[in-house]
């Protein structure tokens, strides 16, 4: 967005220099009609300030988004850097915005909140707690069609009532008629890490519904899965066991200095397995 109205601004001078140039029947030149430094000082500017837009527009910019680390602790700086703001206004006496709710359970630090005016408003995010970057939906969508999920187009609901609605990112694309097998495969395709880790799959039996989410800006959490099939020796265990924690601690002792990103990777074992 800042980087727009700059450039708008760079386009707008070179209009201007080529239109007096026009008036006056003049010869262009380029580096004189390119103001390098409009963008520069436009982005040194907002990033020095905290004020994200137009200089000359000061009133309207959006204050705060850049900020001064705070290094006063370790702990201060790992609480900044994980701060939520609510835009409410601090004025108002209002209660309910600044009580906890239950679905803050596991994301948001029940206790980490200034005093005064800002109480409840200003959250933090917990420790183990990450944001989504977000996915490409089209692969799940094609590899669902060609596990028998009924197309949104191809549906009749009075041949099939009794059919789970599928929705990816809340759109409705189709139906399947075995969900259970379908989710089971999906979780599958998740967990050896064919599909992203980020992606979110919810089975509502009740409303015969199931919900895949893979856009970006949910708050996650980890969890530890639990193996529920009884066919399975393990059932009823975490599917974490201590064979995969010795080997996450055999990576703290494996020397990777000099080694690019990927190299390191196939060298670790990692959370991912």
């Amino acid at each position: 967005h800042l980087f727009r109205i700059l450039f708008l601004k760079l386009t707008k001078d070179v209009y201007k220099y080529l239109q007096r140039c026009v008036e006056n029947n003049q010869d262009f030149n380029v580096q004189m009609a390119i103001k390098a430094g409009i963008i520069t000082n436009g982005l040194k500017y907002s990033l020095a300030t905290g004020n994200w837009g137009d200089q000359k527009k000061a009133a309207s910019a959006k204050a705060g988004v850049s900020q001064v680390l705070n290094r006063y602790t370790y702990a201060s700086t790992l609480s900044h850097l994980r701060r939520t703001n609510t835009p409410v206004g601090r004025d108002g006496k209002l209660a309910k915005p600044r009580q906890l709710h239950n679905s803050h359970w596991g994301l948001v630090c029940p206790a980490e909140t200034p005093e005064g005016q800002a109480c409840g408003l200003v959250k933090n995010l917990s420790l183990m707690c990450y944001v989504s970057v977000g996915s490409e939906s089209a692969p799940i969508i094609d590899y669902m069609t060609g596990r028998n999920m009924e197309l949104l187009e191809e549906y009749d609901p009075v041949m099939n009532p009794l059919a789970t609605k599928v929705f990816v990112n809340g759109v409705w694309v189709g139906t399947h008629n075995t969900p259970q097998q379908l989710v089971s495969n999906v979780q599958e395709l998740r967990r050896n890490g064919t599909l992203s880790y980020e992606m979110s799959l919810i089975r509502d039996i009740r409303d015969r519904e199931f919900k895949i989410f893979t856009d970006a800006g949910r708050v996650m959490r980890p969890l530890f899965v639990v193996e529920n099939d009884h066919r399975k020796p393990n059932k009823g265990h975490l599917v974490f066991n201590r064979e995969h924690f010795n080997k996450l601690q055999a990576d703290t002792g494996v020397d990777t200095a000099g080694y690019n990103d990927e190299d390191t990777m196939e060298m670790k074992y990692g959370w991912r397995g």
